[in-house]
């Protein structure tokens, strides 16, 4: 059994698959916290991305788990927030690698495109792998500028 929280949130055309992987996490002993949506009535997926941001920023949960209907939407909405690394994966390799290059924190599916069991495959995979470091790490740094600070990153664009 682990003491890692693991958030989920959906929109209504995730709202079948997070409730598998909520069933799943469970039995593999993770504690779960479910931000919603509560069932199949259409929702706006932003909502649900700044309750994934606002548990992450809270530490209630150590990462989380995002669907909406592409899972396209919901990794945008999730993504404007500083404290979020979502990643929309497909496959094992594209989770493995989110995790280790990328050290993202919430992982996100596609509700209406992604197979049931990869989605487990994936969800065990993103939760096993650790964040590599090294070269690395000053990509992530990079990517946790505050957007108020940009001036940190004026080398970048030329006036």
């Amino acid at each position: 059994m682990t003491s890692r929280t693991i958030a989920l949130a959906s929109d209504h055309g995730g709202f079948e698959m997070k409730e598998m992987l909520k069933k799943q996490l469970e039995a593999w002993g993770y504690g779960v916290l479910d931000l919603g949506t509560d069932g199949p009535a259409s929702v706006d997926y932003p909502d649900y991305a700044e309750a994934m941001a606002a548990a992450i920023r809270a530490k209630v949960a150590e990462s989380g788990v995002l669907v909406c209907g592409t899972g396209i939407g919901i990794s945008i909405a999730a993504n404007r927030h500083p404290d979020i690394r979502a990643a929309l994966v497909h496959d094992a390799v594209t989770a493995r690698l989110s995790r280790e290059h990328n050290d993202a924190n919430v992982v996100v599916f596609g509700g209406r495109v992604l197979g049931p069991e990869v989605a487990k495959d994936c969800l065990k995979v993103f939760l096993d792998t650790q964040f590599e470091g090294g070269r690395h790490a000053k990509r992530v740094a990079k990517m946790s500028i505050p957007l108020d600070q940009p001036e940190s990153m004026s080398k970048f664009w030329k006036e």
